[in-house]
């Protein structure tokens, strides 16, 4: 059990003690929520408080809680669609509700533990060992194209293509109304909403620079099917982009509408292609993966006049 203390200072003062608390900590904002609701880990002069309590200046904070112990790599036979695989890299089709790697809530089943199980062990020298061989990561609900790295070399090489956006991106996506031109560029800054940790927002003057290119591929009576290319690649960009101009992803449970009734689960949102050099060879290589049947009918129903 850890216990710290904290006094609250001036320029601190009127903030959530979850905010707070967040920004003091390495937890994230649900995780202090749940401290919170226990009544005996968070105590505000020797008092337990809320989670809307909004500290003042001089407060005398404790906060006790037990540390999350280190999640167990193991590897997990779990079946994988492969497009390519060499000594230095695999690429995949992410089947949609797979999460990339272990994480608080995921502690298994991801596909970290598939890779472990099909790669070996080796897979640990490739990137991080937290989430070896992860190079660039999808949505849990995104399906898709992506590739991991095998080795360290092959790691290091991918990660500066994917991060330097010398590889290519392009998704495909169900999005409610139809756009007004046939295609267009989305260059708006996004940064962590300050209402939300696990949302992100546009954010004009504090974010990161996120530009989504988009073409429609074929206008719906009520919904527009478009193909986007990703120009960079921040958390839940082209979420984020599509729901602030009027045309969120169809079934996105966080920045859509609720009342959306398609037969799938999770954003109607899919990695199609990725353009690549190759980390050692250096060719040329183009991967595409199939539109998964869920989305295929979604696409299929929302060409209906009566489907709204």
């Amino acid at each position: 059990m850890k216990v710290y203390q904290y006094t609250v200072e001036k320029e601190q003062a009127g903030a959530r003690i979850d905010k707070f608390l967040t920004e003091m900590t390495e937890l994230n904002r649900s995780e202090i929520q749940k401290w919170l609701k226990l009544g005996t880990s968070v105590l505000v002069s020797g008092r337990p408080v809320k989670a809307n309590y909004r500290v003042a200046a001089g407060d005398e904070i404790s906060f006790s809680y037990e540390e999350p112990k280190a999640l167990e790599l193991v590897p997990q036979n779990i079946a994988l669609d492969i497009l390519y695989e060499d000594e230095y890299m695999i690429v995949l089709n992410k089947a949609r509700g797979m999460v990339c790697h272990p994480g608080p809530g995921n502690p298994d089943g991801t596909l970290v533990n598939a890779l472990l199980y099909h790669v070996g062990p080796s897979l640990f020298e490739a990137g991080d060992p937290a989430r070896p061989g992860i190079v660039h990561r999808l949505d849990k609900d995104t399906s898709g194209v992506m590739v991991a790295a095998k080795t360290q070399e092959a790691y290091r090489v991918l990660q500066e293509e994917i991060g330097s956006h010398s590889a290519q991106r392009r998704y495909v996506a169900l999005v409610h109304g139809k756009m007004a031109g046939d295609q267009g560029i989305i260059r708006l800054p996004l940064g962590r909403s300050l209402k939300d940790r696990m949302k992100w927002d546009v954010a004009p003057k504090t974010g990161k620079p996120a530009v989504t290119h988009f073409r429609v591929l074929e206008y719906l009576p009520h919904y527009s099917w478009i193909e986007c290319r990703l120009e960079t690649g921040r958390t839940h960009q082209i979420r984020v982009h599509m729901s602030h101009i009027g045309h969120p992803v169809v079934n996105d449970p966080l920045y859509g509408y609720k009342r959306d009734h398609f037969p799938i689960s999770g954003q109607a949102l899919h990695s199609r292609t990725l353009d690549l050099t190759h980390p050692v060879t250096g060719e040329s290589m183009h991967f595409e993966a199939r539109v998964p049947e869920d989305l295929a009918a979604c696409v299929e129903l929302a060409r209906r006049e009566d489907t709204l």
